[in-house]
């Protein structure tokens, strides 16, 4: 295995967790990204750096960002994009992974990008959740600022950064765990 091709893991980690809080954001950054020649796609996505492509995903990502400070808007918009996260997270690392073979790319797209984008779209959909039962969605638009702002950062780190991409990956899947653990419910010791 190539750096390249490690490179292009990290890429698309990156952009799989960015879009596990953000579903166009971190597809307009690799769109950008692709326009201006910062990163080079497979042959099949070259689409994706096309100005049709540009346009499109600036404006659902502009939708997308201010429907999330609307709230009982964002948790309609979470019911709709966890599905959508998890093909989202898979294309990206489809349309960035170079040098595999087919099965191993595809393979690995539904697992590390789908999969991560999945996980973490699940936990921002129910920190929101949790933020409207008890707020009443007043405290909704800080969550969706956080997100945002995690999105961003993790898909320009994914585009100039890879490696520090990855490693922030790891951080967020960490504390999501560990807020999880923290959550669940335990068992009975004595029964």
């Amino acid at each position: 295995m190539t750096s390249e091709t490690i490179i292009s893991i990290f890429l698309g980690v990156g952009l799989a967790a960015s879009v596990g809080f953000r579903v166009f954001l971190p597809l307009f950054a690799l769109s950008l990204a692709a326009y201006f020649d910062v990163w080079e796609l497979n042959d099949n996505w070259q689409w994706i750096g096309s100005l049709a492509a540009l346009i499109t995903l600036g404006a659902a990502t502009i939708i997308e960002i201010f429907a999330y400070f609307i709230p009982w808007v964002d948790n309609l918009l979470d019911s709709l994009a966890v599905p959508l996260a998890a093909i989202a997270g898979t294309a990206v690392m489809v349309s960035t992974v170079a040098d595999l073979d087919p099965v191993v790319t595809w393979s690995l797209a539904i697992i590390a990008g789908g999969g991560t984008a999945t996980a973490i779209k699940g936990a921002s959909a129910t920190s929101r959740l949790a933020s409207t039962a008890t707020t009443g969605g007043v405290a909704n638009p800080v969550v969706a600022t956080i997100e945002t702002g995690t999105a961003t950062v993790v898909s320009v780190a994914s585009i100039f950064a890879p490696i520090i991409a990855a490693v922030l990956v790891v951080i967020i899947l960490a504390i999501i765990f560990s807020i999880y653990r923290k959550l669940r419910p335990r068992r009975n010791a004595s029964g």
